[in-house]
């Protein structure tokens, strides 16, 4: 690599400091010049095995070919109408393929929006003009976005809430089903589904299922630490939302798209959630999310009521049809399983020989290892952590973190990486942790 590109991206480092507020997380120090598949490029030259997938949002893949073409396409036409001053075909389209392909036997529609956390707000606002009632069920370790009402519902504080408040009213918070970390310190199976009976003490003590509209859930916890829940706990709580008139609504922002082995990780449990969100790597990397539902629910508001500006952008949603092709042509959801399996056995592999690996979660291509400093006393290893995934970028590796203390390796690959890629991914990974003290 030479000096001048050197010098280019501590200029480029250096602008970003003066121009760009602090508060803006930077995972790692490094400027992206271009990508292809699972491997990113800096403006240095130097390449790197992606195991973060832009948190979630690449599970086609960096530019994959079919993607850009259609997009150059629609650029090509037009890019922007407002849905709301003149309609467009790729909006209908797409809208008509999700309500096709979101679980549920029933009739379904389609709102569009630009981000995970604006379909979140717009799923609970839906949920309440429907059942005319103010609640909202939340869990601890739940992320939902970071406007008011989605940081309202997510459940961690640093960094996401400290400093903000106040929050949104009437919003209720349960356990999730974190076995490892268990907030019952009960085991399972013996415990019965403790957490989910909490659900019903809510109703005992902070507000009456008559005045709860709807419960929003992660399939599994993606920033809290790719946390999946122990059969029949999704389906529980599925029963209990179904006798009290609760909406349930599914947030698939992180698990939806083939990352988990199926379209939508729902559909492992056989759930039809009434509401199901959808975002991240909904477009293949452009700002799309999207809110399908029951028909009824979603006809409920008056019209006028949902939309926005930008929402079903075109370029967008012209993306999300090819990113939806592309997943179904290439069998991308069986292939985030063969590279779950695949992850997992080295993961594995490294909680035999590393006591820093207290645990190994996943579902399909959504994978966490979480790191702890003993692991009888399960401390979290968050400064590790923190070592670990400096030290892969140093190597070649790109990979992230999350849950309640930051102590959790999570990988969210490409599903177009390679096997040759993964096994070069483990290998640096192994190094690292090999010197890894505790």
């Amino acid at each position: 690599m030479g000096s001048s590109s050197l010098n280019d991206m501590e200029k480029l480092i250096r602008q970003r400091r003066e121009f760009i507020p602090r508060g803006i997380f930077n995972m790692t120090p490094l400027i992206i010049s271009e990508a292809k598949g699972a491997r990113v490029k800096d403006i240095t030259g130097r390449e790197y095995i992606d195991f973060a997938g832009g948190i979630g949002v690449l599970n086609v893949g960096h530019c994959p070919t079919e993607l850009v073409e259609a997009i150059r396409d629609q650029a090509g036409k037009y890019t922007h109408t407002c849905f709301h001053l003149m309609m467009h075909e790729p909006y209908i389209a797409l809208a008509e393929k999700l309500n096709r392909i979101v679980p549920g036997n029933f009739p379904k529609k389609t709102l569009l929006a630009n981000s995970g956390a604006e379909a979140v707000e717009n799923g609970v606002k839906i949920a309440r003009y429907f059942t005319k009632r103010p609640g909202v069920i939340a869990f601890d370790g739940g992320y939902h976005g970071r406007t008011l009402l989605a940081l309202s519902l997510t459940g961690k504080v640093k960094p996401y809430k400290l400093g903000f408040g106040p929050f949104a009213p009437e919003v209720y918070r349960i356990p999730y089903a974190y076995c490892y970390r268990c907030p019952l310190r009960i085991e399972y199976p013996s415990c019965d589904l403790g957490c989910v009976d909490y659900m019903k003490e809510v109703f005992r003590v902070h507000a009456p299922p008559q005045e709860i509209a709807a419960l929003v859930v992660e399939p599994v916890l993606g920033e809290g630490g790719i946390v999946v829940p122990p059969k029949g706990y999704l389906e529980k709580l599925r029963g209990i939302c179904s006798e009290e008139g609760i909406i349930f609504i599914a947030d698939e922002v992180q698990t939806g798209m083939g990352r988990t082995g199926r379209m939508f990780a729902c559909q492992h449990l056989g759930l039809e959630p009434d509401i199901l969100i959808m975002g991240k790597s909904l477009a293949g990397g452009l700002p799309l999310s999207a809110v399908t539902g029951r028909g009824d629910i979603m006809d409920a508001p008056h019209v006028g009521g949902l939309g926005g500006t930008f929402s079903g952008n075109p370029l967008a949603c012209r993306a999300a049809m090819e990113v939806i092709k592309i997943i179904e042509d290439n069998a991308l959801a069986p292939r985030a399983l063969e590279i779950g399996r695949k992850v997992v056995d080295g993961f594995r592999g490294f909680q035999e020989n590393y006591p820093i690996i207290g645990d190994v979660r996943w579902l399909g291509a959504m994978i966490g290892l979480e790191l702890v400093r003993d692991r009888k006393t399960k401390e979290p290893a968050t400064k590790e952590t923190r070592q670990i995934i400096k030290s892969c970028c140093e190597r070649g590796l790109l990979i992230t973190r999350s849950g309640t203390f930051s102590n959790v390796l999570r990988t969210l690959m490409p599903l177009v990486i390679t096997d040759e890629e993964i096994d070069e991914g483990l290998s640096i990974l192994d190094e690292v942790l090999r010197e890894i003290r505790i």
